[in-house]
């Protein structure tokens, strides 16, 4: 939208736009962070269960480093929040804003690998099908597309120069 003068965009100032910046990232980090919190609780308690005793040396594998790309993924959105209520009211909200967001990335990164192992191991366990590997594949397939491309396509198309 062009406003008076020939300027686009919103009329606010950095300190503005840092805080609207840093609400929205917050917003959508709630999104991840709940799914991202669920999933890594279920994994946790698969080691408890009876079933674990009879995985595989190669599924066991597939579990640990699942488990632990939940932990990481837990602790870069997690991230955020740590972060502001380390930097609060020292004025650098728009570098915590910029970290946040970094953090965030990786999160969701950690979370698409995450979600692809946890898938893998699940359709091995249950199916014993050496196709699991394609599918899987094409699910990640699948969410590269939805978080990553369309979004870079959307922003590479769509922005206002």
């Amino acid at each position: 939208m062009t406003q008076a003068g020939g300027r686009t965009g919103r009329d606010e100032s950095d300190e503005e736009r840092a805080d609207r910046m840093w609400s929205e990232l917050i917003q959508e980090v709630r999104v991840a962070q709940t799914g991202v919190q669920i999933l890594f609780g279920f994994l946790l308690t698969v080691v408890f269960s009876a079933e674990y005793d009879h995985l595989d040396h190669a599924d066991r594998v597939i579990y640990t480093v699942t488990v632990v790309l939940g932990a990481c993924s837990t602790g870069a959105l997690i991230g955020p929040v740590s972060l502001h209520r380390m930097v609060s009211g020292r004025r650098v909200k728009p570098r915590a804003v910029d970290w946040a967001s970094r953090l965030t990335f990786v999160g969701l990164f950690l979370l698409l690998a995450t979600m692809a192992a946890s898938l893998l191991l699940i359709l091995r366990v249950a199916t014993k099908d050496p196709a699991v590997a394609w599918l899987v594949a094409a699910v990640v397939a699948w969410y590269v597309l939805c978080w990553y491309l369309v979004p870079l396509w959307v922003r590479r198309r769509h922005t206002m120069r």
